[in-house]
């Protein structure tokens, strides 16, 4: 049985955890990380300098900071503890989670959960805004990051036939980064997106476009529940929108007619815990509060194992499956 005492430690853990998210986030938006990253170790005084902030604040922030991990120090003197300039700061790398952070943070999440928990009135993209969006859309591209091309050369044959060149569709494409990822890291291969929200299609245009693929790269508005096709792929990738869909037995059955035969689906996502042990790792607490904004959506993250079923349920063959990192998995299916 659990005592008072281990009651408290519990609780106090859940404090300082929202103590050091809080002081990260803080962080980042003033840009206290990005000065220690960039121009070295510092006093508060020197870094309230570089910041243009008030030095009695910058002295609290650098305390918590330090008391959070972030920092390391020397007498009083702080650095920036080592790997947090890739982990917070580099959004072109695989390891990035800064962005995280930011979306945590957004009235989407839990203030508008809070406000809406008697009503239950749901939220699509369309309502939510453009900070939020961006925000999203940069916790997005280290799954990209972390499929292209290192997640896709997993699967058996796949990174050959990419070389060589093939027919590659992206489902739920979101703002286009992947797609750009995709038609770079493949020069050979025929890359084509599609989303359900036409916003998202038009940022995805200007993307390929700043990107000089705007005449390569055809991305179109589609939902995924009715997306038919002209041509069939012989890749179909769904990275992290797989559980958004609103009926994913009718996505798998549109993406199996989709593809050539022995054509491949995709499917990166998010792989949610599957028993009580799991929800009490770190992956599984994040993944829960990632959860609050998905109920306002009207869906949940899925289990890995549920796309095992619903590939074998539409009749794809030879499945397999890799863990990326703890909160990123790939399956896969053959038509």
């Amino acid at each position: 049985m659990t005592d008072i005492k281990e009651s408290v430690g519990t609780m106090l853990g859940l404090l300082a955890g929202y103590v050091g998210h809080r002081t990260v986030a803080t962080g980042l938006r003033t840009g206290l990380v990005a000065a220690l990253a960039d121009g070295g170790p510092a006093t508060p005084d020197q870094l309230a300098q570089r910041t243009n902030l008030d030095p009695f604040y910058t002295f609290a922030w650098c305390r918590a900071a330090y008391g959070a991990g972030v920092c390391d120090r020397d007498g009083d003197v702080y650095a920036l503890a080592p790997n947090l300039k890739t982990v917070l700061l580099d959004d072109t790398s695989p390891a990035y989670v800064g962005g995280v952070f930011k979306v945590l943070e957004q009235p989407e999440i839990f203030d508008r959960f809070e406000a809406s928990l008697a009503s239950g009135e749901r939220l699509w993209w369309d309502g939510c805004s453009p900070e939020f969006i961006a925000a999203v859309g940069g916790t997005g591209r280290p799954f990209y990051r972390r499929l292209v091309p290192d997640g896709l050369a997993r699967i058996p044959g796949l990174a050959d036939k990419l070389d060589r060149g093939c027919r590659v569709l992206d489902t739920a494409c979101g703002s286009g980064h992947g797609l750009v990822m995709l038609a770079q890291a493949y020069p050979n291969a025929d890359v084509s997106g599609v989303d359900g929200d036409a916003h998202s299609v038009d940022v995805a245009c200007d993307t390929l476009a700043a990107a000089g693929l705007k005449d390569r790269v055809k991305v179109w508005d589609s939902p995924l529940e009715k997306l038919t096709v002209t041509e069939p792929y012989d890749v179909v990738i769904n990275n992290i929108s797989m559980h958004e869909c609103r009926d994913i037995d009718a996505v798998a059955r549109n993406v199996k007619a989709a593809l050539k035969p022995g054509g491949v689906f995709v499917i990166s996502d998010f792989p949610f815990a599957d028993d009580d042990d799991g929800l009490r790792t770190a992956p599984g607490r994040v993944m829960s509060g990632i959860q609050i904004f998905e109920a306002q959506i009207d869906d949940q993250l899925l289990p890995r194992r549920v796309y095992d079923e619903l590939l074998t349920r539409h009749g794809f063959t030879d499945l397999g499956f890799a863990s990326i990192t703890p909160m990123h998995a790939l399956t896969w299916g053959y038509a």
